[in-house]
């Protein structure tokens, strides 16, 4: 029903038809029918994007196809941002409000994949002078690699793209020196603690004090880790394998705060 005939209908309901009547009726009428023609055209809740998903995204793949850096470029750059960072000289790049929407609306492309233990003392961005979007971060105490690390892994090797993964140990770590030491422990982490087990047990043979055995276990562990992954893992053994992806271990010092490394396999390690 147009406006006109709602209008001269309520007009012959309240008697004869003024202009002025028909200003009365018209004007608040014509505005309803703005109202309604302007939200007819709006999507129905049940149609609009998923929220934080763009319409139209293809999340199949990295959102920008992985970082634009190579592995050699990348393990530069965190050697740099490790040196800033023992120095204490630095740079806290990319925390800006700026690189918060930049990351928001864009996606991530992180430099590398991080595997590092839990311990609060272990500040992984810091440690190589990072910020926002730069590092795709697992931690878990004792830098296992269980099924969710895995997984996690998976997810940043695999859709992000990262051509770097690293496991990070730490000295005085608190998982690992109860793997070498036994000792009761109590719900869930004992389950944990099995997958350091091995590595407990490889730096225990090979004898020393119990200190030295501990220290040993750290980085037996890293490698225990690294080993987890290939083996468990056909995404990242295959990409390692054909030379999409390096590998590396480490081991952090809470002390002076300088990364050992160490290579991807115990024959490849040469700390410096």
């Amino acid at each position: 029903m147009c406006i006109y005939s709602i209008a001269m209908k309520q007009s012959r309901l309240g008697g004869g038809c003024t202009l002025w009547t028909m200003e009365r009726l018209f004007w608040p009428l014509l505005m309803m029918a703005w109202a309604c023609a302007g939200t007819a055209t709006e999507p129905k809740p049940d149609k609009l994007p998923p929220a934080g998903k763009a319409a139209g995204a293809n999340h199949a793949t990295p959102a920008h196809g992985g970082t634009s850096l190579n592995a050699e470029e990348v393990l530069a750059a965190l050697k740099l941002g490790q040196e800033r960072y023992v120095a204490g000289t630095l740079k806290h790049p990319n925390i800006s409000a700026a690189r918060r929407a930049e990351t928001a609306t864009k996606g991530q492309t992180p430099l590398a994949t991080v595997l590092g233990c839990s311990d609060s003392r272990m500040p992984l961005e810091f440690i190589f002078d990072q910020g926002i979007g730069d590092l795709f971060v697992i931690r878990v105490a004792g830098n296992v690699a269980d099924t969710t690390e895995i997984g996690t892994m998976e997810y940043g090797v695999g859709h992000l793209g990262t051509p770097v993964l690293i496991v990070l140990g730490h000295s005085k770590c608190g998982a690992v020196t109860a793997a070498v030491k036994g000792g009761e422990l109590h719900g869930l982490i004992p389950a944990l603690i099995d997958n350091i087990k091995p590595a407990a047990a490889k730096a225990k043979a090979a004898g020393g004090t119990e200190a030295e055995q501990i220290t040993e276990a750290i980085k037996a562990n890293v490698f225990q880790s690294i080993a987890d992954v290939l083996k468990r893992s056909k995404l990242i053994r295959d990409k390692f394998t054909a030379g999409k992806l390096q590998i590396v271990g480490g081991v952090y010092d809470l002390e002076d705060g300088h990364v050992t490394w160490l290579g991807a396999h115990e024959a490849d390690a040469k700390p410096h």
